[in-house]
Order: structure tokens, then sequence, then C-alpha cells
């Protein structure tokens, strides 16, 4: 099968499939309007001629009604768009299954980039041992983050992996009982999910997929590449921040961060006792099987009950499974012992604790409360801090935060958000005591600005009685533009403080810095933000390598390429010798998730993916931007961050995607706990404005903006100069600017300018619509010619086809969207138009999830 062209592969397993389905799923009679299943074919052909022909949404929609409806009256025509969308959802949700089904045929599981791969190269090359060696230091972690971009409630969730399984076995009837199911399915959900609602669903994932694919592939390594030996690295690592992410969610509470790190904890036992009982089938034998039997009751009472006081841990486990391992192979043949290695690997890898549990704030937040903290000791007449600490310089403050210790008590404090910070702190100590330390040892600062930042955090958690030293990695987050340049200086503080450089001195000497590209690509464009990045990266190596200590860097990375998404693992092996890569740290986020990790396969492949990315960029290749190089990417990034900036200026900026976007609709769907903006305020502050929302609404509108505009600008300076071969030689010779601009081109891929045409004769927007279209014009026009192609992705055949099905599938429901808005703006212009306005915003709201949903591949 494999041998079979990839797309052909595809064709077969993915498209063919699809229409055999579709055509059975449209004929469902589960609906109360008849003929849905009929009328939506027909409604999609006229979307796509409309269309050609340079039609809008709404001439679109009406004609449909004229043509194939008799007379409807307007409830009859909004009940109809209403389950168009439902159908459509649905749609989506079948070609989810059918893809995922198909995922170990489509790509080849022992193909380039997977471990048999790298380990066949490296044996080829001569380079076991180094790889070895390599393998001994080199870790992936993948942060699970609840960042609401997909909309699928774990009841949908749930009949995709069963609809997976059936289409797998070709199953027909069960299919077709799956698809009635998922007709009469709720898709939206009533009220918004809690930060425990959006853990629980994130669980599934861990129990379902990670446990399992994790502890494959480090069986994997243990066997062809240690030869059977165990080695102290766990390889993969997975965190975790629903529940421990308070940066911006009022919703996130001290007993939240508890009732999660306690979810996760009975998760991992839960999955450890099934495999004990599973295991106790095999060892009947004496003096094993006693083990067995003990550690199973001991499991069992901790999933039972959560007890307060924890005398069972990861060591006394372990030290179980080793006594009868043992035996195993001292007495009994070591029959069936590579299945006893298994569940061993697995309790090393996920501990007590499954996932790590990172508390997230944001530094403005922490200097507001760490300055009312002191202002209450210094009231109460505590002694900690001087009494001038308020007026001495931020220099001074940081030498007196490096020496702070103590015990404090959050009920002295006089400020709500005061308490909570220093609660938070107090849950942490305890998830360490329950979980041990894995399960809550990191403090990131959003919005890191200064050194002060980090040592005001520094100087709360030892506030917090731990003691000796403090078992938790401070880790600064840095997104804006001018907050990733600053980013050294900051860094050569806190290492140059004798205190602090003592903290990672007992912290093996590493530092986690982690890097936002969702608020850097807002702040600053596309190319500045991932060449600010990367200049990041090289100089907090350099500072980092100066003081001796091993930088990590742990990535903000989103869905999409506008928010750091595309393709990811080619991103990490065109990194250099420049930059420190020990470690390979990202967030993977909303349709992410379901999309590269949703079945054990796809998390498997994914995973190998990115950590041969490592493999590949240590022990094989390295790539490196020379100094011509620089210059140009430098320069393109100047110009299109000024060509960005100048965009954001324009006095259409705000309005535009206030009034003509779905911006404001993010806000009022129940997807996920966190306010879509970190302010209450009515009016629109760009700074406020979270990244997901601000993507999200460009895709909606099918214009992707922050995965393009800019580097049209900045490629035309080089042609109209006559200079254009100087990008070519430099496209075709580095990897990561290759990457850079293949993700850009997704984004272009996504991109259908004649659904939203009609806004190039709006009076108000109409100059600023020409000007986003000519930008993505232009933009197209010079990377084709840059690649040599005659159209966008043509080097990414499947990824190219599976957008394209994605995009024709959700082409109704964009129409709809762009003619609910329309109506919406249309019915505002005079009173009295509440209640309708009211149905057309929940039909926006509807097609939302749909197109989002849609959009899963875009990682």
């Amino acid at each position: 099968m494999s041998a079979l062209p990839k797309l052909t592969r595809f064709n077969d397993n993915v498209l063919s499939k699809y229409q055999i389905y579709n055509s059975i799923f449209i004929t469902l009679p589960f609906d109360t309007i008849n003929n849905t299943g009929v009328l939506l074919p027909l409604f999609h052909k006229l979307c796509e001629k409309g269309f050609q022909k340079g039609k809008n949404p709404t001439e679109i929609v009406e004609k449909f009604f004229k043509k194939f409806q008799d007379n409807p009256t307007e409830k009859e025509k909004k009940d109809l768009l209403f389950q168009f969308i439902q159908y459509i959802e649905r749609q989506v949700v079948l070609f989810d299954a059918i893809e995922d089904a198909a995922f170990p045929i489509v790509n080849n599981m022992d193909g380039f980039g997977t471990l048999r791969n790298s380990k066949e190269t490296a044996i080829l090359s001569d380079k076991k041992e180094e790889l070895k060696k390599y393998l001994e230091e080199f870790k992936v972690r993948v942060v699970l983050t609840a960042h609401p971009t997909q909309f699928y409630p774990g009841s949908v969730l749930g009949i995709i992996t069963d609809l997976d399984k059936a289409i797998q076995n070709d199953d027909l009837l069960l299919i077709k009982k799956l698809l009635a199911q998922l007709g009469k399915t709720p898709f939206y959900k009533k009220k918004k999910p809690t930060p425990y609602d959006e853990a629980v669903s994130l669980i599934w994932y861990l129990e379902n997929v990670f446990y399992d694919s994790v502890s494959k592939i480090y069986n994997y390594i243990q066997h062809h590449i240690y030869d059977g030996h165990p080695t102290d690295n766990e390889i993969i690592d997975l965190g975790f921040w629903p529940g421990g992410d308070r940066d911006g969610n009022p919703f996130v509470t001290t007993q939240i961060t508890l009732d999660v790190a306690e979810r996760l904890r009975q998760s991992i036992l839960r999955n450890y006792y099934r495999d004990v009982r599973r295991l106790k089938r095999r060892f009947t034998f004496d003096g094993v099987q006693e083990i067995l039997a003990r550690v199973e009751k001991r499991l069992y009472k901790h999933v039972v009950r959560s007890y307060t006081k924890v005398n069972f841990s990861q060591k006394i486990l372990l030290s179980e499974l080793e006594a009868a391992r043992k035996i195993i192979v001292a007495k009994h043949d070591s029959l069936f012992v590579e299945e006893l290695n298994d569940f061993i690997n697995k309790v090393r890898i996920f501990g007590f604790h499954f996932a790590t549990l990172d508390i997230r704030q944001d530094s403005r937040v922490h200097h507001k409360a760490f300055t009312q903290i002191v202002t209450d000791l210094l009231a109460a007449g505590d002694t900690t801090f001087p009494k001038n600490y308020h007026h001495l310089s931020e220099e001074e403050q940081i030498e007196i935060l490096a020496i702070i210790k103590g015990n404090i008590d959050p009920e002295v404090l006089t400020d709500e958000m005061s308490k909570k910070t220093i609660k938070s702190i107090y849950a942490l100590k305890t998830i360490q005591q329950r979980n041990g330390e894995r399960g809550a040892n990191r403090y990131i600062i959003s919005n890191n600005q200064t050194a002060l930042n980090v040592m005001q955090t520094f100087a709360m958690l030892n506030l917090c009685g731990f003691e000796n030293e403090l078992p938790v990695d401070v880790i600064p987050l840095f997104e804006t533009v001018d907050d990733l340049e600053n980013s050294e200086n900051v860094m050569r503080t806190l290492y140059s403080n004798r205190a602090y450089r003592h903290h990672l001195s007992k912290r093996k000497n590493k530092q986690t810095i982690m890097l936002g590209f969702s608020d850097g690509t807002k702040d600053g464009g596309y190319l500045m933000a991932n060449w600010g990045i990367f200049k990041a990266k090289e100089a907090l190596t350099r500072v980092s390598r100066e003081f001796d200590i091993e930088v990590i860097f742990f990535d903000g990375r989103g869905g999409p390429p506008a928010r750091g998404g595309g393709k990811t693992h080619q991103f990490y092996a065109s990194l250099g010798p420049t930059i420190e890569d020990k470690e390979i740290q990202l967030t993977i986020q909303g349709q992410t998730i379901s999309s590269n990790f949703g079945t054990q396969d796809s998390a498997q492949y994914n995973l190998e993916q990115l950590l041969s990315s490592g493999i590949k960029n240590e022990v094989f290749t390295k790539d490196q931007i020379n100094g011509t190089h620089r210059d140009l990417i430098e320069d393109l990034a100047s110009t299109s961050y000024q060509a960005y900036v100048d965009f954001k200026k324009h006095p259409c900026f705000l309005p535009y995607l206030e009034k003509m976007s779905t911006l404001k609709y993010y806000a009022k769907t129940n997807i996920g706990s966190r306010p879509s903006k970190r302010s209450n305020s009515d009016t629109l502050d760009f700074s406020q404005l979270r990244a997901i929302p601000f993507v999200g609404s460009w895709s909606q509108l099918k214009q992707n903006v922050p995965g393009f505009f800019g580097v049209g600008t900045a490629l035309k300076k080089y042609e109209d100069a006559g200079r254009f071969d100087e990008i070519v030689a430099f496209y075709n010779s580095s990897d990561f600017f290759k990457t850079l601009l293949e993700n850009s081109m997704m984004s272009l891929t996504k991109s259908f300018f004649g659904l939203t045409s009609y806004m190039a004769d709006d009076e108000i927007y109409g100059d600023f619509w020409k000007l986003i279209h000519e930008e993505y014009q232009t933009t197209k026009r010079l990377l084709l010619k840059l690649t040599g192609h005659s159209e966008l992705m043509e080097n990414f055949p499947v990824g190219k086809a599976s957008i394209e099905i994605r995009e024709k599938i959700v082409l109704p429901l964009l129409t709809i969207q762009q003619y609910a808005l329309k109506k919406v703006q249309d019915l505002q212009k005079t009173e009295g138009n509440e209640a309708e306005i009211e149905v057309f915003e929940k039909m926006v709201m509807r097609s939302l999830f749909g197109n989002i949903n849609a959009s899963r591949n875009s990682a």
C-alpha cells in the first residue's frame, strides 16, 4: 500500500470514502425539514458558481431561495439555513473521522522523520553511539492548553473515535448508525465550560492517546537504540495548562487548581490499575502474583478515594515492580517480562502526576499584587522588607527580592488578587506533596518585560515556606517585539544575581524561557515575529552559555501558521548551532490536539517527527544562516514590520475587525472558560485583545492577514531593486527561511477573497479591503515566483488536497455566515429589530463553530 504515491493513497482512502459515506449521510432523515440533505448539494453548487461569477453571499442565498423554494416565509428561510449549518458541521466531523482512520495508510509510519528512519540513518552514518548519547539528554515536552480553538464537546469526540474504528473496519451498518447519532447530538454547549471541565476534556487525550503512544515510543528507543537497557531520561514529558493558567482567566481558582491536579493523579492511577489487572492474567507465578495483588489493592484504594495523607508514591510503586521483575528474570525464564517492562516504563514516564500542571500569570497582575503584599506586610509591622522598599531603584529591589524568605499567611493580606496569588503558590506545594515534584514545578510569567517581574515571582515563591531549596522553575514569557529584543538584558541581570544563580545551580543549571509566537505575530506581523524569536533565541543562547547555563526554549505555538503553527517539526529541524536545542517544548492547543494527537497513530507519528527534528538538527545536519542571508532576512523582517505597523495604524483597522468580522462573536460563544480579552472595557483595546480571536476573526473572513501581511511588500522591495535572485538563493539554501515561507503559503491557501469581495464597494471599508487584497495578491505572486511553482503548496499535495476538501465542505457555511453578518449590519441601521438581529447573530456563531473545526489541519 505504501508503495503507491502519497496523494493516491489519500485519494483512495480519504477522498473516495468521504464521497461514499457523505452520500449516505445526506440521505438520513434526522431533521424536521424535508429534503435538507437533497437541497444542501444544490446550495453548495450555487455557492461555487456564484462566487466564480463575482456574486456576493446575499445574492447567492437569495437566488437559492428563489430558484429552489416556493415562496418560503422568512422563518422557513432561517430554519433551512440553520439546518444547512447542522449538516455541514457533521460533514466536517465525518471528514475528520475518515482522515483519522486513514492516517497510518496515508502517512508512512516508518518513513522519513520517524524513529525507525532516524535509527537506520544513524547506523548507516556510523552515528549510533552519538544518537544514544544525544537521547540521554534530549527531551520533547508537549504541553496541552485549553485555548478555545476547537468546539467539539466530549460526546462528539467520542463519536469521532467510534467512527474512526468503524471506518477502519468498513462496518457500513455501524457507520450509518453513528452518522444518525451524530445528527441528533448537539454540537454547541449551552453554558460556558469551567476550567475544570476543560481539564477533564483534555485528560481524555492523556488517558486514551498519550498513555500508550508515548510509552510505545519509549519502548522502541529502549529496545532498538539502547539494546534493551533502560535510560534515565523520560524522553517525552507532558505538560498541562487547564486549571493552572491564570493569565486573564478569573475563573481559575486555587480550588480548581487542586481539583485538576487530583484528577490528573487519579486518572494516571486508574490507567495503572487497569494495566496491573491485565498483568495479573500473565504473571500467575509464585512471588510475582503476591506483589501484583498488593499493588492492585493499593492502586484501587487511591483511585476510589482521595486520601488526605498520601502514603503511596511513584518510588514505592517502582520498587515493587522492580522486585517482581527480578523474580521473573531469575526464576521464570523472563516469561512475559517485556509486558512488565512496558508498565515499568509508563510509571517512570508518567509518575503519579500524568502531566506537569504549569501555573501561569500576567506580570502586570503580579506587579500589582506584589506591591500590595509589601504594603500590607509593612503596615503590619513585618520586617521582611525595608520600610523604604517602594522608593528603592529597580536594581536595589532585585537585590532584596533575591534573599527574601518567609511563611506568609494569605489571610493577613487586604487585596483579593494578592491572596489568590499566594494561595496558588501554596496549592503548588500541596500538589508536589501529593503528585510528586513533577506534579507542578513551573511558574510562568506572561508578558514578562523586566528582571524585576521574574524576581517578584521568585520572592513570592520564597515567601511561601518552601524548606531548603526552591523546587520550582521560574519561567519568563517574552511575547512582544520589544520584549523579545530586551530579553537578553533581562536574563543577564538574573544570571548576574548571586542568589538567583545559586537557585539555578540547584535546578541542574537549567533555565527555561518561554517565547510567544501568537502575541508576537499580533504585535509585529508574520516575518518580524518569527525572525524576532529566532534572534532572541540566539541572544539568549549566547548569554546563557556565557554563564554556563543550559537554556531550554518553551514555544507558545498555536494552531495556524500565524500563531506559530504550521509544519512545526520542520521548523525545529531548521534551527542552527547558534540556538540551544537540548529540549523541544511547545504548547499544543485547540484543533491541533485533535488533528496531530487525536489518535494513537497520529500522536505517535507526530511525536516521532518532533523527536527526529531535534535528532536531525543535532546529530546529522546543522542549518546555519550566513552573514549575507542574515542581512537579507533582517531587511525583509524590518520592511514587512513597517508595512504591518502602518496597516495596524490605519484608521479602519480596529473598526473593520469590530464591524465586518466575527471578532465580537468569540466572546459570546460558550467554547472556553477564558474571556476573549484581558480587560472588561466595552471599547476595543488592541493591546488587551487575545491572539486567538484576533487570528480567528481574520480566518473566518478567509483573509488570514496575520499569516502573510507584509511578506509581499518585503519581497517586492527586492523585485523592484532587481535583487530577487538573492532571495531565491537564500530560499534554496536555508531550511529556516524555506519553512517560514511555506507556512505563509499555507495561510494564503486558506484565504478566499471572493467571499468578501462585496466589501470592496463599501463606503467606509472598501479601500481598506482593497489594501488587504492587494497585499494578498502581491504575496501570492511573489511566493510562486520565488518557489517556481504554478500553484500554492504544490510540493505538499496531500496537505493541499486536505485543505481544499475542507474549504469546499465549509463554503456554504462561510456563505451563510457572511449573509447573516450583512443582515445584522443592515438591521442595526434602524431601531426595533432586536429580535431578528438576535437570530442572525446566532447564525453567525453557529457557523463559526464549523469553520474553525474544519481548519484542524492548520498545524
